[in-house]
């Protein structure tokens, strides 16, 4: 649907927001829900106490597998889906599950945890689209920590603008998001 030209890629350098390394300091400053894309990031905010009601995750960071604490503290979510979803893109099978999935969080539901065969590293900017204004979508920084977004509407402004910029479907991948046109 959406795919990411080599020009761009200077923008996903640049954190969208503070970097933490700290899980508990980063959770305390975050809005609620947390959506969480990445392995690591997932498995730390779990260990310190806090499903993400989200997690984008693809069993790898930096390109290379996770290690086998982080692969089996992710192994058996409350809820699954799986998707495919090609590296350097944004496919509609990712894009759907992320929206069904945040449109169905609510305070009493089980977090769920979408899996993709294939690479989520371009999910951020779908979550900060698809997340209630208020809530906090973390995602990580290579060799720095979290990143901790908080989706405002400008957020979800800058967030729209990389979207339009990628290669592609734009209008079918916003249609799918089920975010304005």
């Amino acid at each position: 649907m959406l795919s990411l030209p080599s020009e761009l890629r200077d923008a996903f350098k640049q954190p969208f927001g503070p970097v933490y390394t700290d899980p508990a300091a980063l959770l305390s400053d975050a809005g609620r829900p947390v959506i969480a894309v990445g392995d690591v990031v997932a498995y730390h905010l779990r260990a310190a106490g806090h499903s993400p009601a989200v997690a984008v995750i693809d069993g790898r960071t930096e390109r290379e597998a996770v290690d086998d604490e982080v692969r089996d503290a992710l192994s058996d979510p409350e809820r699954r889906r799986d998707v495919e979803n090609e590296p350097g893109t944004l496919g509609e099978p990712l894009l759907a599950a992320l929206a069904d999935a945040v449109a169905g969080v609510d305070a009493d539901a089980d977090p769920i945890t979408i899996v993709v065969d294939g690479e989520e590293d371009l999910a951020t900017l779908p979550a900060v689209l698809v997340a209630p204004t208020g809530s906090t979508v973390v995602y990580g920084q290579p060799g720095e920590g979290m990143v901790r977004v908080a989706v405002t509407s400008d957020t979800k402004a800058e967030m729209r603008s990389l979207l339009e910029r990628m290669d592609g479907d734009v209008a079918g991948a916003v249609a799918t998001l089920g975010v304005d046109a």
